[in-house]
């Protein structure tokens, strides 16, 4: 995406995401900031019962992980002193990106037909809650409610009889897997553009991210009629065994999902120590391994809360089957291919100390990216005008007025 500008007026995570994404992936992405107020994101101290600013510190992965990369400018839009720099900055970028609601977009100036009447060359891209147009197109909302529970995974995943919803497992869960639709959608766009001259359009929703998530469920629903049945979690998989959650003897989990029970079984049973049972006649055919499932679950379930996590993990590191241990967020944040794929990349913050962040998990050429810390409010201003070609008297005028900080 070198060469590529991106200019993003949006706040929170979904979209900015989509910013961070791109530039990861090498775009210059403007990020314009209200000169006093900045991303409401910033106004977050707490997440998830943790601070999200390390202490002593500028480092905020609220605000590094959707944002690294990018360059701020403190901007207020609804100055008439700031459109000049505003059409100076849609002028020169391929890509307009933002969650504005359609009332806003059109008080600020910033609507399809504003940004178009300045650069009708340009990508413009909306992220939405709900939809680009109709009823519901000027509705807010976050991924918590439009993802996550309008989507239908939140019922999905909530057993029978519950007393309470399941929620999100984690912040900006739904944002983010949207942020890198999006990404996505504005590559194709670009492509698009370069190919036939014409610049599209891009609207993207967080309740068709989560439809298109779940969607095997959602059609088969759509073709059964009616929502679908749903199975108790602690059962497992009626028909197969070796596809479930386990309990090892410290008290993890393992996740077995060998989809092909019969291929895999006399190889499971070798590695776990009990090779009579490949050859049990309950169990010595796939289909007869079918049909009494239930008999080997429950043996599965006694031969894997016998030994650790460790010890499975070593027992298990040339099984055939598809097996994964369930990790916590620490685990994953030193999960060894990860690691060793540079998903896990060093920034360096504003402070000079170096942090770490995910990266997007998209590679080029099988090269770990690179990444760069995200702005500090307002930070690139001067710098972003005088590449505009504002003198510093003019930059100083703007200032005054205070539409630029």
């Amino acid at each position: 995406m070198e060469g590529v500008r991106v200019l993003e007026v949006a706040q929170f995570t979904f979209v900015p995401s989509a910013g961070a994404v791109l530039a990861d992936w090498g775009a210059d992405v403007i990020k314009i900031e209200h000169a006093e107020k900045g991303d409401a994101q910033r106004g977050l101290v707490r997440a998830l019962g943790q601070d999200v600013v390390s202490r002593g510190s500028s480092f905020a992965p609220i605000m590094d992980g959707p944002n690294r990369g990018k360059r701020s400018i403190g901007l207020s839009l609804e100055k008439p002193e700031s459109k000049r720099v505003l059409h100076e900055l849609i002028r020169s970028s391929d890509v307009f990106l933002t969650n504005f609601l359609p009332g806003a977009r059109a008080r600020l100036g910033i609507d399809l037909e504003d940004v178009r009447a300045v650069n009708p060359d340009i990508i413009y891209t909306v992220g939405t809650s709900f939809a680009h147009s109709g009823p519901e197109a000027d509705k807010g909302g976050y991924d918590g409610t439009a993802f996550w529970a309008r989507a239908g995974t939140a019922d999905s995943v909530t057993p029978p009889g519950s007393d309470w919803v399941i929620p999100q497992p984690a912040g900006a869960y739904g944002d983010n897997i949207g942020g890198m639709t999006i990404a996505g959608g504005i590559a194709a766009a670009l492509f698009a553009r370069d190919r036939t001259g014409t610049a599209p359009t891009v609207d993207i929703s967080l309740l068709g991210v989560g439809a298109w998530a779940i969607q095997l469920n959602v059609n088969l629903a759509l073709m059964a009629g009616g929502p679908l049945p749903k199975p108790d979690p602690r059962i497992g998989n009626p028909s197969n065994p070796l596809s479930g959650l386990y309990r090892t003897a410290d008290d993890r989990w393992l996740s077995l999902v060998m989809l092909q029970p019969g291929r895999y079984w006399a190889d499971f049973c070798v590695k776990t120590g009990r090779p009579e049972l490949a050859h049990d006649p309950r169990f010595d055919s796939a289909e007869k391994l079918m049909a009494n499932a239930g008999e080997a679950a429950a043996l599965v379930a006694e031969i894997l809360a016998s030994r650790t996590k460790d010890e499975w993990v070593a027992a298990f590191a040339d099984i055939e089957g598809q097996w994964a241990v369930v990790q916590n967020t620490y685990e994953v944040g030193h999960d060894p291919a990860l690691r060793e794929l540079g998903q896990i990349a060093d920034v360096v913050d504003a402070d000079g100390i170096t942090r770490q962040l995910i990266a997007n998990p998209v590679q080029f050429n099988r090269e770990a990216p690179r990444l760069t810390r995200g702005p500090l409010f307002a930070e690139h201003t001067d710098e972003i005008l005088r590449e505009l070609g504002l003198t510093d008297d003019e930059l100083l005028e703007l200032k005054i007025a205070g539409a630029v900080t």
